[in-house]
């Protein structure tokens, strides 16, 4: 399935770029998103829970990332799964100087998708798809605007598995609540853009901090 959709930010693209480069915000603008965890040098884990109707449940998922040539492109593979099925995308981004010194975002996406979502009608999910876009994007516009909102925290080392690597994880202080036609697909494949800059961010934000 190919989705692609285009975004209008108000801040340049150095600042967006910046944005989708701090896991803290991106853990609260990401519709759904709970945590996000470094997991190498390339990759990480996030963690997600929305639905539609009785298609609900939590996503586990890793994302890869290549070809980033900041602040303009980058590609994302990303795999999630949970109970109401499989989800995988493969997304190139691209950010553009906008009018009036804002920043014109576009994504292309090749996803698949299995299980009870997979029943779900390739119209409705580009549909759900977009609008969990828009929200992510308004989420990070309104960021960048300087509105406050509330902050994630790191976890603390009595979260971590015992024997497990320290490594970055950001969770968000609450779920962010979701509408009726938003789930996993959205964030996964329609909320692409979003979620590539999320975890290239929280990735870049990893080795930073390594």
């Amino acid at each position: 399935m190919k989705i692609s959709g285009t975004a209008q930010l108000s801040s340049d693209r150095e600042s967006v770029w910046r944005a989708l480069n701090d896991p803290e915000v991106l853990v609260r603008c990401i519709p759904g998103c709970q945590r996000l965890e470094a997991v190498g040098a390339d990759a990480f884990k996030m963690t997600l829970n929305a639905g539609v109707g009785s298609i609900r449940g939590v996503y586990d998922g890793q994302v890869s990332l290549h070809d980033q040539q900041e602040p303009g492109s980058f590609r994302m593979q990303a795999r999630g799964t949970g109970a109401p099925g499989t989800i995988g995308a493969d997304v190139l981004v691209r950010l553009e100087p906008g009018d009036d010194g804002g920043t014109s975002l576009s994504y292309e996406a090749d996803a698949t998708v299995g299980g009870m979502i997979g029943g779900v009608g390739q119209r409705m999910l580009t549909g759900v798809s977009k609008r969990m876009a828009a929200d992510f994007f308004g989420n990070v516009d309104t960021a960048l605007a300087g509105t406050p909102e509330p902050a994630s925290t790191a976890a603390s080392p009595s979260d971590r598995a015992p024997g497990s690597p320290a490594a970055p994880v950001f969770t968000a202080p609450q779920s962010v609540p979701t509408g009726g036609s938003s789930f996993a697909l959205g964030v996964a494949v329609g909320a692409a853009a979003g979620l590539a800059g999320a975890v290239v961010g929280a990735w870049i934000a990893g080795r930073r901090s390594g």
